[in-house]
């Protein structure tokens, strides 16, 4: 589980892709904290560390995980967030995010706004629908505020900080990333056709 608070942005040292998956290395002082069978939020998809060095880690990508994401178009030199998972006794920031990516979206308009930056992204109807103005949405694994919403897309503001310490500031028109929604969305769409159901569990 991780808050969408990044903690650094790491580098791309080398990618290694072929027919089963493809195996990532990257480079950052969060890889101290790491051993093998850990998770960390790369990009907002949740994995597992595969070998650590001193200054890096591997991780392995799974097929199903490049279809569903931007990772599958990661190169040598990319800049990506980074984020370990939450301890119990951590600041909850953010919101929850799990690192299982929904769907990738991509950027319509990347516009200043006073000391913003303004992002409109193009959403599927299946991430769009479990939105509202002012809720939350991981975008790159970031903790993001939904500005404005319509039938196909959604905007963000971001902040000086967020600029600075995520790769959202650079994103341009055109560029892919990760969607996350909220993960109780999901849970009331859920439960709500069976709030008037017998309660079966107590045989009635």
């Amino acid at each position: 589980m991780f808050t969408g608070l990044i903690a650094d942005l790491g580098t791309v040292l080398k990618v290694e892709a072929e027919e089963a998956g493809a195996r990532l290395r990257v480079r950052s002082p969060l890889a101290r904290e790491l051993s093998p069978g850990d998770s960390v939020a790369l990009n907002g998809v949740c994995l597992t560390v595969s070998a650590r060095e001193d200054d890096s880690f591997s991780t392995e990508v799974m097929r199903v995980t490049l279809s569903r994401t931007s990772l599958g178009a990661l190169a040598a030199g990319a800049r990506v967030n980074l984020e370990l998972p939450l301890r119990p006794t951590d600041r909850l920031g953010g919101h929850i995010v799990q690192g299982h990516v929904d769907a990738t979206g991509t950027v319509l308009a990347a516009e200043e706004d006073g000391f913003a930056r303004r992002l409109t992204i193009a959403a599927p109807a299946g991430v769009l629908r479990y939105m509202v103005e002012r809720g939350s949405i991981a975008v790159d694994g970031v903790s993001l505020t939904v500005a404005a919403l319509d039938e196909r897309s959604f905007d963000v503001s971001l902040i000086p900080e967020t600029i600075a310490r995520t790769t959202l500031g650079r994103l341009g028109e055109g560029a892919k990333v990760n969607l996350e929604v909220d993960i109780f969305a999901k849970y009331v769409e859920r439960l709500m056709p069976k709030m008037g159901e017998p309660d079966r569990l107590r045989g009635e």
